[in-house]
């Protein structure tokens, strides 16, 4: 038997705007990692695509770099490597070629907007109006969800609709896109989905864990071209020739999120908010389905292995929170790095009375307006770049506050854990984390402690578990004993007075009515 240093599980860590492959040994430690950019499109105001092609090449370049780089330090991973897992953005959606492996069109973006005029006609006809779907899939009608970009591509691309006729065409979110792919492509790849990335496409039955027929009758979306359903943590298939890596098994596959939840072991009435180009939060509401009644999604967890129990969570998606930073850098010019915000937000002890609320798409949980459009009040003479930065900040803060306090509503006190302080503790993580001053900010806006785990890349760490779970080199007890990282945890404490506090809220709130009814502005 190999020795726990010479066992490796690889994670390929597919974001909205880079790929990433990690390898972790058998402790849970990266031995080896790469990360690749791809080219965001966007073809009209509101429209965001990628290139599927694109984001294949990236898994590769990652792939082979991340295993030159563990090697390089020593490590035998050509012959440890057990598994893969994968976790990737969510709701993205792409309509391929089964006989040629070709895009019928360029994926489709989680955070594009150009269907909202379909949701429009869709409420309008459908007796339930916009929660119509709410019971069976746990999502309200919305731009977001993978159904309504579908229905878009049948429209709008005849190479879709003439795939589709010919029986030739195959749907799916990009974890499908890259197994099918990995597993052999138009040589036998496998078509198939996770429970996770199924329950954010509007299409699967929270309950049943299938594909519901009704809802596909409803929208009219064939059920051939849909993969199969798979759990979070089984064998799905092995890794084909032309890879850098060739016969380990893909053994996890997860969305994004609820690879965050897993890499952070959030057990029932845990939650968790990761920073990435949006922020997503997820409480943890174990075997029971609930019902949101103030903006929230209910969704899955995670299923960690076929036969294993499902567990649920209730999840609000905020569409825009580090992809505002990337705009003060890219559009603006007010940063040449995202790093340098931290610094220029601390030149100033408060925003000045400037608030930012960056409904570029719309705005998601708990508000569900995508008529909303970005704005910027408070400006005076006063107004400088690092109150507009720190006021970028606070506007992530705000809506993951809008977000918590729409849980608590709704899980209730016997829906939470509590520390022996009676505290509701934070669990955080992505990129964004690293900035000290967004956490303090976080704390102070909630009123209650947030811990950020001393490996910020959790979703990464989420899927090599999943995977490392179904071909035993890990139990369920061993990634929930969450001891030892607690221990190397750093927590940020609230330090803002209750009374400021809730003056900010009622300031930000405010900001946030004065974006509605603006998506129909003249240019």
């Amino acid at each position: 038997m190999a020795k726990a240093e010479d066992v490796f599980v690889g994670s390929i860590d597919q974001g909205t705007t880079s790929t990433r492959f990690i390898i972790y040994d058998r402790h849970s430690r990266p031995i080896g990692s790469h990360q690749a950019e791809f080219t965001q499109f966007y073809p009209e105001a509101g429209w965001v695509e990628h290139d599927p092609v694109e984001i294949l090449e990236s898994v590769k370049v990652c792939m082979a770099k991340a295993l030159d780089k563990a090697t390089a330090a020593g490590y035998n991973v050509d012959n440890g490597l057990k598994a893969i897992g994968l976790t990737n953005q969510r709701e993205t959606t792409l309509v391929w070629s089964k006989s040629s492996g070709s895009p019928l069109h360029n994926a489709i973006v989680w955070m594009d907007a150009r269907t909202s005029s379909i949701c429009r006609k869709l409420e309008k006809e459908l007796s339930g109006g916009r929660t119509h779907f709410v019971d069976t899939c746990g999502l309200p009608i919305s731009t977001y969800f993978s159904a309504v970009k579908l229905i878009w591509l049948m429209e709008n691309v005849e190479a879709v609709r003439e795939s589709i006729e010919k029986g030739d065409a195959l749907f799916g979110t990009i974890d499908t896109w890259l197994i099918w792919n990995l597993t052999g492509g138009v040589n036998g790849g496998l078509h198939v989905t996770d429970v996770s990335n199924a329950s954010r496409t509007m299409l699967m039955n929270l309950k049943t864990l299938d594909w519901d027929k009704p809802t596909l009758e409803t929208l009219g979306i064939p059920a051939q071209i849909l993969p199969k359903i798979v759990s979070n943590s089984e064998v799905i298939g092995k890794i084909s020739q032309g890879w850098p890596i060739t016969g380990v098994p893909i053994s996890g596959c997860l969305g994004d999120q609820h690879a965050a939840m897993l890499g952070q072991a959030c057990r029932k009435g845990e939650a968790k908010s990761t920073y990435g180009t949006g922020a997503f939060i997820l409480l943890n509401t174990g075997e029971e389905v609930v019902q949101s009644k103030h903006g929230l999604l209910t969704t899955l967890a995670f299923k960690l292995g076929r036969d294993a129990p499902t567990n649920y969570a209730l999840e609000g998606s905020i569409a825009i929170a580090g992809a505002a930073v990337q705009w003060l850098r890219d559009s603006l010019g007010i940063i040449s790095s995202a790093q340098e915000i931290e610094e220029l937000a601390l030149q100033v002890q408060s925003t000045g009375g400037v608030y930012f609320v960056p409904a570029f798409n719309g705005l998601f949980a708990p508000w569900w307006r995508d008529d909303a459009r970005g704005v910027c009040i408070g400006i005076t003479r006063f107004t400088s770049k690092a109150h507009i930065a720190r006021a970028v900040l606070e506007s992530m803060c705000f809506q993951v506050k809008d977000v918590l306090d729409s849980m608590h509503k709704d899980a209730g006190e016997k829906g939470e854990v509590k520390n022996e302080k009676g505290e509701f503790l934070l669990r955080v993580d992505g990129g964004a984390t690293v900035n000290n001053l967004l956490m303090q900010i976080q704390a102070d806006l909630l009123g209650s402690p947030v811990v950020r785990p001393a490996d910020i890349e959790t979703t990464a760490l989420g899927a090599a578990y999943a995977a490392g779970l179904a071909v035993g080199i890990w139990s369920k007890d061993e990634i929930f004993d969450s001891g030892e990282r607690v221990k190397s945890a750093t927590t940020f404490y609230p330090v803002l007075e209750e009374e400021l506090r809730k003056k900010k809220v009622e300031s930000w709130c405010k900001a946030v009515s004065r974006t509605f009814d603006l998506a129909d502005l003249s240019l």
